[in-house]
Formats: C-alpha cells, structure tokens, sequence
C-alpha cells in the first residue's frame, strides 16, 4: 500500500469512528430531550433540577468523546500497529457503545397527570358501576310487579353491566402493564420504600444515645391491637416529624407481658433507653396527621393513588419486622391453611364490634370476592377460587362454606375462637391476630370494613408488597382514615349543580370534606366554601393530598 493509500485509510478510520461518537452523542442527546418531554408537565424545580442533570451529562459526553478522538489520533499515528489491528478499531468502539435500541429502552418516567389520568378512568368506572348497580336494584325492588319478567330482566340488565366494567377495568389493568412504565414504577417504589426505610434506621440509631433527643411512646394504651399498633405508628411518624428518637416502652403488654421485643425486632440497635440530654412523652391525643412530607409528595402523587396509606405502610413496614420465631409461626399457619394464590381476603368483625357499627352479612362481602374473580379470570385461568376468611366468629366460616361451595374457604376457627373479647388478651390471641393481619395483606385482593383497624391496617401494609395497592381492596362500610381522625378532603374537578335538596352544588377548585362513599356513585359531604351538607357524584371529585414541611433529613439520600 503506497503512503498516499495509508493516510487516505487512516483518515478514512478516523473519521468513521468520529461519525460513531457523533451518533452516539446524538442518541443519548434524544433520548434525554424525550425524557424532557415526557415530564414537561412537572413542576419548575423538579424540571430545573432534570435539566442541569442533562446538561451535566451532556458535558460529560462532550468530554469523553474529546479524549477518546485524541486517544483515536494517537492510536492511528502510532507507526507500531499495524493497518489491519488498526481497522479493528471500529469494531472494537462500536461492541462498546450502548445501540441505539437498547437506549431507547431505558426506563421512561411517566408525567404526574398520566398517572393520575390511568387512576381516574379506573375509578370513574368502577362509580359509573355502582350508580347502575344502584339503580337498577332500586328499580327491581320498586319497579312493576305486575310483570313476571321484570326481576330477570333487571338481573341481567346487571350481569352485562357488570360484565363489560371488569372488562373495562381489565383492560386498564393491561394498559398499566403495556404502557412502558411498570420497570419505572417496581423500581421508583423501591427507591421510594428504601429512602424511607434508611431513614427511619437512621432516626432510630443516633450516633450517640446519650446525646440524642428522645420521644417516649406507651404501647399499652387500653384497646384492641390493630388500635395499639396504629398508636405506635402515630409515636414514630410524631418522632420522626421531630427528629427524636422514639423509645418504646413494651414491658408488662397486656398481649404479651414479654414486651414488643419478643414478637418484632426493636424499633432501635442503638438506642432503647430514655436517658440522656431531653425527652418528652407522646399523648394519645388524636390530631390532625393526615398529610405526607412536602419532600415527598411530587414522586409519592405520581406513584401512588393513596399515598397516605403508603406513607402509614412505611411505618408499619420498619415496625413489623418480625422475630425469627414470629416469622416461623406466620408460616407455618399459612401452610397449615393452604394458602395459595390467586387468592382474596376476606376480614368479618364480628363480637365487640357489634356495639359500635352496623353488621354485615357474608353475602355483601362475597359480592365483591365473586366480582374480583371474574374480572381475574378475563386475563387467567383460575382452577379454584380461593378465599382466606379471617374473623373474631367461628360461625362465619361454617356459614360461608355452607353458602358457597364452590369456593375453597380457607380460615381458622381456632384463630377466630380465641380472638373473641373473653380470650383475647393472650399470646395464643396475639400469634392468630399477627397471621391474620399478616396473611390478608398477602391476598391479591381484600374484602373487609374500613371500620376495623386490623382492615386498615391490612390494607396499609399491603401498600409496601406493590408499586401501588390501593384499588386491591374494598370496604364494605366506610372510607379509609387513620387511627381515630376522620378528615378527608376531596377537590372539585367538574362543577355540579343540586338537582334536588339533598345533592350539594360545587365549583371547580372547590374543596369538599367527604364523609362517606355511599357505593351507589356519589359521595356524603360539606363544602368549606359553602358549608353546606349534602351528596354528590363522586367522579367529580379527586383526592386532595395534604402535606406538610417535615424534616428532610439530607444526609440520607
């Protein structure tokens, strides 16, 4: 080869390898502006923080692809290699760059008014079902009786109602695994869930014990254990609102006179003593907690569609560590019981409850489980319906399976025997409610009240084993609150004017104070504008989260 032919290949190499880097750069360039895009509707700091990341990594680009041309030119100039090793440069670049397509996978982030787009259609659907559900049962109980057909008639105006919602609501199931967004939302969750768990390790195991401010928390305080265990969680969320650190006092627990330490892991390494520079002890006061960190809420509102539940399911997540003897127990009853999946949870108070809300009958729970299975069996196939029966009466689970025996129902009457008033302050009481609560936060989906507080507490836990749980359940009674405080707040997304005495008229921006889902499509409440009292359609409204400027404990990121 003459030297003119060597310098016009060696060019030539040096000038398709710099056309590669300049791809590349252009590559990673789009795949950055498209992330932009997707996220356009973010808010100003979130976009100017994304922004100087890209920009950052723009320059870092720029200066990686300067020393690798004058790590090309060396290499090419270098008189030692010869013309053919040197031709394989470009197969060894372009084995090294990430392709184009490969890029172009990389995990996406969805915008927060998608998510609570795909969020809204599917809980518009399921108040566009119960206002027809509603309605037509009204009209079977009232309409003509004169007509022998009408009753069947009415029937099966429901089940084909019926039918085409779970398949609506099958298909939004299938949107959010479709949509290019789940490895963004398993992997957002985690990194939501591991933020909180450091930190709350952190909160709890000072650098120096003796020197650390400390919050003191009774665990006994005189009620049932869902109510005892919501009151520790109320402890930990007020001690990390403070940054104390949250000393739990467990001894003589009238569950287990062992203490807290004997069942769960301790909440603290370091730490488990009220000596030191200052501590102060928590009332069982009940306020107004129902907010999320500010720090928070723009990534929680995109992930979540309760992320007040989420946000309670963290504390319960680092609270319920179990011992290695509790965990065996735990297993140890779900084998006994067979407990596989698909299965739904089924949770009926029954005894002392009695006093204090109205009793339901297993029919209106097996509704919902009968109506979960069949949306289920639009995208699988289920060989048995399985249904885990959790209760304080051993006669609910005789009277299911009696009633449905086309369904496995699986429960303990044991469990439920000694969960009863009269022997349930005992270990034996406490190791079936701990499997209870446990087992119905496992179930794909959960039939219960809202008025229980193992219900709740279910329900919250089950928020830290999904990306987002909170369509997996269903209360019979009343809406979701924490420990005690009733304040739900809901925003006006479409006006609405009274149609009738009872209906309540709302604007746009409106902010309603909801009381109850009445399940037939509207929704009981005041407006703090107006401060009247009255039902509206509850697809008019969305959820307003509250949030408030809590620590952001910057040193843990």
């Amino acid at each position: 080869m003459t030297p003119f032919r060597q310098f016009l290949a060696m060019s030539f190499l040096k000038w398709a390898l710099i056309m590669i880097l300049m791809l590349w750069s252009f590559f990673v360039f789009i795949i950055y502006i498209s992330k932009l895009n997707v996220e356009n509707v973010l808010d100003s700091d979130y976009k100017i923080t994304r922004l100087n990341q890209t920009t950052t990594s723009t320059e870092q680009s720029e200066k990686r692809n300067v020393e690798l041309e004058a790590l090309i030119d060396e290499y090419l100039s270098d008189k030692s290699i010869r013309p053919e090793q040197k031709w394989k440069l470009i197969d060894v670049i372009e084995s090294k760059l990430v392709p184009y397509a490969a890029l172009r996978n990389k995990i996406i982030e969805p915008s927060v008014e998608y998510e609570k787009l795909r969020r809204r259609v599917q809980s518009n659907t399921q108040e566009m079902w119960n206002y027809v559900n509603s309605e037509m049962i009204e009209l079977k109980k009232f309409g003509n009786p004169g007509s022998a057909n009408f009753s069947v008639q009415i029937d099966a105006i429901i089940n084909a109602a019926a039918e085409q919602k779970n398949s609506l609501l099958h298909d939004l199931d299938q949107l959010a695994e479709v949509d290019g967004y789940e490895a963004w939302r398993l992997k957002e969750a985690a990194e939501l869930s591991d933020l909180m768990q450091r930190r709350l390790y952190h909160l709890q195991n000072p650098e120096d014990c003796g020197k650390a401010q400390k919050l003191m928390c009774p665990l006994e305080v005189g009620c049932g254990y869902g109510c005892e265990l919501h009151h520790v969680v109320y402890c930990l969320v007020m001690a990390y609102a403070t940054e104390r650190t949250l000393i739990l006092n467990s001894k003589g627990w009238r569950y287990h006179e062992a203490g807290w330490e004997d069942i769960f892991e301790p909440i603290s390494d370091t730490c488990l003593t009220s000596e030191g520079a200052s501590y102060g002890t928590w009332s069982n006061d009940i306020q107004n907690i129902q907010v999320i960190p500010e720090d928070l809420a723009p990534r929680l509102t995109r992930l979540h569609g309760d992320p007040f539940a989420w946000w309670v399911g963290q504390f319960l997540k680092y609270l319920l560590r179990m011992q290695p003897q509790t965990h065996n127990m735990v297993d140890a009853h779900r084998q006994k019981l067979g407990f596989t999946k698909p299965i739904v949870g089924v949770h009926v108070r029954r005894t002392d409850k009695l006093t204090q809300v109205k009793s339901h009958n297993v029919e209106e729970y097996m509704i919902w489980v009968e109506d979960y299975f069949n949306r289920l069996e639009l995208s699988q196939p289920v060989v048995k319906r399985r249904v885990f029966l959790a209760t304080d009466d051993p006669k609910v689970i005789e009277e299911a399976r009696k009633k449905y025996p086309k369904y496995d129902i699986i429960g303990d009457p044991d469990v439920a025997r000694i969960s009863a008033v009269a022997t349930r302050y005992s270990n034996s009481s406490l190791n079936g409610i701990i499997s209870d609560a446990h087992l119905l936060s496992m179930c794909d989906y959960v039939v219960c009240t809202f008025s229980s507080q193992i219900c709740r507490m279910a329900y919250e836990f089950m928020q830290t084993m999904y990306p987002d749980a909170s369509n997996r359940f269903k209360s019979v009674d009343t809406i979701y609150y924490f420990y005690g405080e009733k304040v739900h707040n809901r925003e006006a997304v479409i006006s609405h004017r009274a149609k009738n005495t009872i209906e309540l008229s709302m604007n746009v921006s409106d902010t309603l104070r909801i009381f109850h889902n009445l399940g037939n499509g509207f929704s009981q409440g005041k407006s703090l504008q107006t401060n009247q009292t009255g039902i509206f359609p509850s697809f008019k409204v969305v959820n307003k989260v509250e949030t408030a400027d809590f620590p952001k404990y910057m040193n843990i990121n």
